[in-house]
């Protein structure tokens, strides 16, 4: 029998891989698995040789703070891979993480085939690293065509997926029992605990200075199994009436389609608004000191990957001192008093999308690409 081990770093990343790896098994089930996942990869019967919370670290100074803990990690897990002794190391995203497992594992067993999903942003910093990815990594998954020229110079094997989060089912589903009558707004937290502690309170004193002049909103916020007690544990006390939160993927993806709008931490999630066709904004915080390196690091303007595709801002970003809820609130009414403005946002990330979206669906793709090697 065949292995593969999927390793992730973070929740959107077992989110990725369990989308993968159902439609792998519909194709070849003489396959044997072993992760560091999530709960996606749990559902689908794969264990985890960790819990994921143990290895979603954020931040230069986070990782410098638990830098022994991290290295003892990446060892444990090279050691279990090792042991598994796998047909191929499929890797999700959270390169820091994933890409040092895969570099040590392929020293030790060359035999291994790396296949890797989401390259890292090498058009955003560190473009000198793909020279390095070379001596580990057999073949890169990617989801955005403009990535190819950056492997294609280094001749490492790569392939053009498209994102899975632009294959949404765009039919709306009655969900009245949530709304109860009321206009949904969107809110996404982060999926990481660490950006939750940061951006909820400000999110929180957004809603508040909502419910002083308005009473027609609910704001829904879209959490994952892992940071959906955290959420619940900051609002309980505050008696706002008008707050849900949901985690069922199912209900998340119903409940964006049915929102006049969002507000979205920076990260992929905004693809999934804008396939969705949802007028958002864009917030982010983090601490100064990793924010002073990343601004030195960065050779884009934009956060977004929409304003970075458009060289300009589509969807506006309130980043570190803007990010605050006066901010918010002032961009969100003004969204909301302008319909024709958010109209045109919608129209311009659509057009966008066109023109970054593969023919065929992404997770088919990558399934493809892993069984060719597994027959090879």
């Amino acid at each position: 029998m065949k292995k593969i081990f999927i390793l992730t770093g973070e929740s959107s990343g077992d989110k990725l891989a369990s989308a993968i790896i159902s439609k792998l098994k519909e194709k070849n089930n003489e396959i044997e698995y072993l992760s560091v996942g999530g709960s996606n990869l749990n559902n689908l019967g794969i264990k985890s040789i960790f819990d994921l919370k143990e290895i979603t670290y954020i931040g230069f100074t986070s990782v410098i703070l638990n830098i022994f803990k991290i290295k003892n990690i990446i060892n444990k897990t090279v050691d279990e891979i090792i042991k598994f002794n796998p047909d191929i190391l499929f890797s999700v995203d959270s390169p820091d993480f994933t890409l040092r497992v895969a570099e040590k594992v392929k020293k030790i067993n060359p035999k291994v085939k790396t296949i890797h999903y989401v390259a890292p942003q090498v058009w955003i910093w560190r473009e000198g690293r793909v020279k390095k990815f070379k001596k580990f990594v057999d073949h890169f998954l990617l989801l955005f065509n403009f990535e190819k020229k950056y492997f294609d110079k280094e001749n490492i094997k790569n392939t053009f997926v498209g994102h899975p989060l632009l294959e949404q089912n765009n039919s709306k589903v009655d969900i009245s029992s949530i709304s109860k009558g009321k206009k949904i707004i969107s809110i996404f937290p982060g999926s990481r605990s660490s950006e939750t502690n940061i951006l909820l309170p400000i999110l929180i004193d957004f809603i508040k200075l909502m419910n002083k002049k308005f009473k027609e909103y609910l704001f829904v916020f879209h959490a994952t199994d892992d940071n959906k007690n955290l959420i619940n544990e900051k609002l309980k006390n505050l008696n706002l009436k008008n707050i849900d939160i949901v985690s069922d993927k199912n209900i998340k993806s119903q409940v964006l389609l049915n929102s006049i709008f969002a507000v979205s931490k920076s990260g992929t999630v905004s693809l999934e608004i804008c396939n969705s066709k949802v007028p958002s904004i864009i917030i982010y915080k983090i601490n100064f000191i990793n924010y002073l390196i990343m601004k030195s690091l960065v050779k884009i303007n934009f956060a977004n990957i929409i304003n970075i595709i458009n060289n300009r801002e589509v969807i506006p970003e309130l980043l570190q001192n803007k990010c605050n809820a006066n901010e918010i609130y002032k961009s969100v009414v003004y969204f909301l008093k302008n319909p024709d403005l958010a109209s045109k946002q919608v129209d311009e990330c659509s057009k966008t999308l066109d023109e970054i979206k593969s023919k065929s669906l992404s997770s088919d793709e990558a399934a493809n690409i892993l069984n060719q090697y597994l027959i090879a």
